[in-house]
């Protein structure tokens, strides 16, 4: 009995979020009302400054932005729809949602979905603080540095130093937290964090010149749109107006008010 009520619930959950339309876009109702729909992950939570849900579900975010922008002039609606992030992949193979931003390397089997050409590169970086001697000039000169990152992120390229005993770690589960450790932890070399990700917590909290980053970065990802393997043809169109808000700098103005 109490599986069938947790799956019942469950059930219910789903059909809400794939049809319930967030009060920040129920004021565009009218003549879009009849446009397709595209209903697009914000994930639970947002995931600043990509994309950000405000307290009263109002939504914004470099990708948010661009997405919204680009679905408009091809006549869509965005549907913004908050998912969790282990149910993402299952209700896009399964038509419930449509398309959700995501980097290729972060996806188990990008081979079933369609992506869109990087709508911006994720840049992961060292963080430490104005005054700090750490340097980063290349991964084997790194030596007996402890370095604070998000709790459960992999690095590939830093697990054999994390092994070895070459490099310590102190893992936080805020991003924010790895720049108030910085700023006033002991024992803390540098932070790993993405590039735009740190700009943005540096310039929400008021921290602007206390932070610097290194100027290479450890890796690098397309950041893209992610939709159904059904979309290619959105995809295609998709890219052609990317492209077009590259070359005319509106991607630029858009960045620009998050970094």
């Amino acid at each position: 009995m109490q599986r069938w009520l947790a799956a019942t619930a469950f059930s219910l959950l789903c059909t809400t979020a794939a049809s319930a339309e967030p009060a920040s876009q129920k004021a565009d109702d009218g003549a879009d009302s009849q446009a397709p729909v595209l209903r697009l992950n914000v994930s639970t939570g947002g995931y600043p400054p990509y994309l950000i849900v405000s307290p009263d579900r109002e939504y914004s975010g470099i990708a948010y932005d661009v997405v919204t922008r680009i679905a408009e002039r091809m006549g869509y609606r965005v549907e913004a729809l908050e998912i969790p992030r282990k149910r993402v992949d299952s209700l896009l193979l399964e038509g419930h949602i449509d398309a959700t931003p995501r980097a290729r390397e972060w996806t188990e089997n990008p081979e079933k979905f369609v992506f869109t050409d990087a709508i911006v590169p994720v840049r992961e970086v060292f963080f430490t603080t104005r005054d700090s001697d750490f340097r980063f000039q290349g991964l084997d000169k790194l030596s007996d540095v402890t370095l604070v990152t998000p709790l459960g992120y992999q690095y590939p390229q830093l697990e054999p130093l994390f092994k070895n005993g070459t490099l310590k770690r102190y893992e936080v589960s805020e991003d924010r937290d790895i720049f108030t450790f910085l700023l006033h932890g002991r024992g803390i070399d540098a932070g790993v964090a993405d590039l735009l990700v740190g700009q943005w917590i540096i310039r929400q909290n008021d921290w602007q010149g206390q932070f610097r980053h290194s100027d290479q970065a450890i890796s690098e990802f397309g950041y893209r749109l992610m939709v159904r393997p059904d979309w290619s043809s959105f995809a295609e169109t998709f890219n052609e107006q990317l492209a077009e808000m590259k070359a005319s700098g509106e991607l630029d103005e858009i960045l620009d008010q998050y970094r």
